[in-house]
Order: structure tokens, then C-alpha cells, then sequence
């Protein structure tokens, strides 16, 4: 399928003007509606309206490539309040299908960008090079090759113009913030924006990547279930990334078929990874998506593209930890102060302790309150949120008053992506119990995590 995204800052513009103006018009011919129906039936209708504002603004950005494919990504992962979990499903299936078959850029463009990088003929870097990509994303496209000293790399090749796309999206991203925020009125929607500015605009820098996938190497170097594959640092420019090519992973979609107990040890590897990162090392990957890792025949898995990467202020998954401990305690009192701390909940906040307590136990049952081992499936966010709705009264009003700390965005993401891995997987652990190895130091007691303690203790010695 051949790409036809625009790429010009007017044909971009048009788009993404063009969606917030039909959107708009729909959450404001919607709410002239509401005024003639009963409170129930105003409820239900504007939770289906805003699924249906979300679902067009999450695809329409999805298709675009650059920033705002992006942005569409980043929103089709924070909880709006109002959603219900079947349309947040649906958003979400719909964006990784997107993402999945993104259209190809030709090969062509593709191949002269990388001789202007390498500054000669392709051929003469490299012996082979697959003219069709393995995949494709919201930045690049990869593609299989061979040097003439015989290794086999993958190629991550920056789409031509890209960078002028992004510039293009970010400026026009002020045009959508206002319709953002009437989906979320709690949402700091200008932090959201320069969070999403600052990471993309990284992410363009793939010597930025290099040294982040390097400096991930070697922290994970000599780990018993952790592969970083090499980077290719001579051949890897500012537009191209070469990296080792791993032999033999299997992809999600095949680790989702294989017997319990291996499903099972692969999300446990998955989760120690990305929260081992966050909690050991304060850095957050922002795009813990089936794609960017691999389970290799060993059983161990292979995990790329670091990209989308935050570096966290010293400490601060402590400071969430308190959170975690507070909820688990019972402590309705240290849950909102936690929360207040860390810039969650704003000074207008005026909402009882008691009901911000009840929000984050429920939403978090799954670590605190169902008996483990937990085995999540699609059933589970199902339950979880009918769970949540259950609280009624003020509930609604005040979600809408959470707001979202910028340092902690990649992290929500983060997190709502590897919880959907894991009932994809319909992985089974003791949730809570893996948590509270990382932010409270408590040894989670699996074979898996005494191979990992082992080898952090061989580090230190």
C-alpha cells in the first residue's frame, strides 16, 4: 500500500484543522441535544460522544505518520474520564491496527536517503538490502541487510521529509488542544503538548537513540532474560540506526499461542524490564508496544527502538511508591497526599480523601484486592472499570479534576500499555507482589525474579 499522508505543513494543517472543526461541531451539537434528555439518558449519550469524538481524532492522527500519529498514540492510552472500557478497547485495537500496517513508503526514497546519510552508493556499505521493510512506524521504516563483513543488521531509515511533518504537526498542534480538552477537562492539555514536543523532537535524533540504546545495553549487560542488540555505531547517522538483527524471535502474536507457563514467564520478563528501567535506572520507554520486543528460542527476550525516552528526576518512582504503599495500606489520607505531591491533584482540588482512595483502590484491584495469582484477559479491564463506575456520585466530577504531571506521562502510557500486554498474554502473576519489588523493595519470590536478583548482586560485587 502505497503512503499518501501529507507531508506539507498546509496539507497537515488542513487535516488536522479539518478534523477538530467536525469534531467540534459534533460535541457541540451533541450537548444541544442533551438539554431535552433525562440525566441517565445525557450520561450515556455523552460517554458514547465522547467515544466517538476520541475514536475519529486517535485514527484520523494514527494514519498521518509523524507527531501527530504520535499524539494519537499518547491519547489512545490516558484513561478519559467518561470512556467506557468496550469504546477505550476498540480506540485502541483500531491504532495498533493502524500501526501495524502502516502504509509503505517506496523504496526508492528510502534507499537514496541512506547513501546521502552514508555519503556513497548503498552498495558499497552494504553486501544485501531487503527492498521491502520488516516494519514500519510512526518515524521510519526498517529493513533487513547484510555488510560486506558478513553480519546481518536491521536498518532503521527515517522517512524522507519526515522531519519537516513533525515540525508541521507541532506547530499546528494548538489547533487540537482546545478540543482535547473538552474530552478532558482535568487534562494540563499545554503540559501534555511540550512533553509530546520535547520526546518527538528527540526522537528524530537517531544518534539520540543510538546513545540511549547503547547506554540500555550496558545496563542490561550479562541479565539472564534481558538481550539489547548491538548498535552498528559506524554505520548509525542522525537519519539511520543499525543495530545487530536478532535470529529467531518469535513475534507477540505467535507468544500469545504458547502454553500458560510461558506466556506467563514472558510478561514477568517484560514487566521487570520496563519497570526495571523506571525504578533502577529513572528512565521511562514510552513505547513499550508487542512490537519493540521479541521472545527469543531460549525464552528470553530481545527488546528494542528506545526512541521515546524520558530520563525521570532522581528518586521519583520513590515518590510514586508512596502511592502504591498508601493504597495498599488503606490509607485514604496518604493516597491524596501522595497523589497532591507528585502535581496530580491541582490546588482547586476539593474532592474528599476518602473517594480519591476509592478511585485508585479499584482501579488498581488487580495488584490489591483479586486473589492471586491474577490470570488478566480481555474480561479483566472490563471489570476493572465496571468496578469503578460502581462508585457513583461524585466519581465523574472528580476524574475530571486529576491532572496529568508531565514527568509522569510516559510513565501512565507505559503503564496502561503493559497492563493491555499482559491480558493480551492472558498472562498470570501476582500482580501486586511484582509491583512492590520494585517500588518497595520487597522480593517478588519467582524463579525468574531470584535469577534477576543474582545477577544485580553479581554486578554489585
Amino acid at each position: 500500500m502505497a503512503d499518501r499522508t501529507p507531508t506539507s505543513r498546509f496539507g497537515r494543517s488542513a487535516r488536522i484543522g479539518g478534523l477538530v472543526a467536525g469534531q467540534g461541531a459534533r460535541v457541540a451539537g451533541g450537548k444541544l441535544l442533551d438539554k431535552a434528555r433525562g440525566d441517565e439518558s445525557r450520561e450515556r449519550a455523552q460517554r458514547k460522544r465522547t467515544a466517538a469524538v476520541v475514536e475519529q481524532v486517535v485514527v484520523q492522527l494514527g494514519s498521518m505518520k509523524g507527531a501527530a500519529m504520535k499524539f494519537g498514540q499518547v491519547l489512545s492510552t490516558i484513561d478519559l474520564p467518561g470512556l467506557e472500557q468496550e469504546d477505550s478497547e476498540r480506540i485502541k485495537a483500531r491504532l495498533a491496527e493502524l500501526r501495524d500496517n502502516a502504509p509503505k513508503v517506496e523504496f526508492s526514497k528510502m534507499e537514496k536517503l541512506m547513501a546521502a546519510e552514508w555519503g556513497q552508493p548503498v552498495d558499497k556499505v552494504l553486501r544485501e538490502l531487503d527492498r521491502e521493510p520488516i516494519a514500519a512506524a510512526s518515524i521510519g521504516q526498517v529493513y533487513r541487510g547484510v555488510t560486506h563483513d558478513g553480519d546481518e543488521v536491521a536498518i532503521k531509515v527515517q522517512y524522507p521529509g519526515i522531519a519537516e511533518a513533525v515540525d508541521a504537526d507541532l506547530r499546528n498542534m494548538k489547533i487540537l488542544l482546545p478540543l482535547i480538552g473538552r474530552l478532558a477537562p482535568g487534562l494540563d492539555t499545554n503540559a501534555v503538548a511540550e512533553e509530546l514536543r520535547e520526546r518527538v523532537t528527540e526522537e528524530l535524533d537517531y544518534e539520540l537513540e543510538a546513545q540511549n540504546h547503547r547506554r540500555m545495553a550496558r545496563a542490561w549487560r550479562g541479565h539472564p532474560f534481558v538481550r539489547i542488540p548491538a548498535v552498528d555505531t559506524s554505520l548509525s547517522t542522525r537519519r539511520v540506526l543499525v543495530t545487530e538483527m536478532i535470529q529467531g524471535g518469535q513475534p507477540f502474536s505467535a507468544v500469545k499461542e504458547l502454553p500458560e507457563s510461558d506466556r506467563d514467564a514472558f510478561a514477568e520478563m517484560v514487566f521487570r524490564f520496563f519497570y526495571g528501567c523506571a525504578t533502577r535506572l529513572d528512565l521511562v520507554c514510552g513505547d513499550p508496544h508487542p512490537g519493540n520486543f521479541l521472545r527469543l528460542p531460549d525464552g528470553t527476550v530481545s527488546f528494542f527502538d528506545f526512541g521515546m525516552m524520558r530520563q525521570l528526576p532522581a528518586g521519583y518512582s520513590k515518590r510514586e511508591s508512596v502511592i502504591f504503599s498508601a493504597v495498599r495500606d488503606e490509607d485514604a489520607a496518604g493516597v491524596a497526599r501522595g497523589l497532591r505531591d507528585l502535581g496530580y491533584l491541582p490546588d482547586s482540588f476539593d474532592f474528599p480523601d476518602e473517594l480519591v482512595y476509592e478511585h485508585m483502590r479499584r482501579t488498581g484491584a488487580w495488584m490489591f484486592d483479586w486473589e492471586p495469582p491474577v490470570r488478566l484477559s480481555g474480561e479483566s479491564a472490563h471489570r476493572l472499570m465496571d468496578d469503578v463506575l460502581a462508585i457513583g456520585g461524585e466519581w465523574r466530577s472528580m476524574v475530571r479534576g486529576f491532572d496529568m504531571p508531565p514527568e509522569a506521562l510516559l510513565m501512565r502510557r507505559m503503564e496502561n500499555i503493559l497492563f493491555g500486554v499482559a491480558c493480551d498474554l492472558r498472562a498470570a502473576a501476582d500482580w501486586g507482589a511484582l509491583w512492590a519489588e520494585f517500588f518497595l523493595d520487597e522480593p517478588y519470590d519467582t524463579e525468574i525474579g531470584r535469577l534477576e536478583r543474582e545477577w544485580a548482586l553479581d554486578r554489585v560485587a
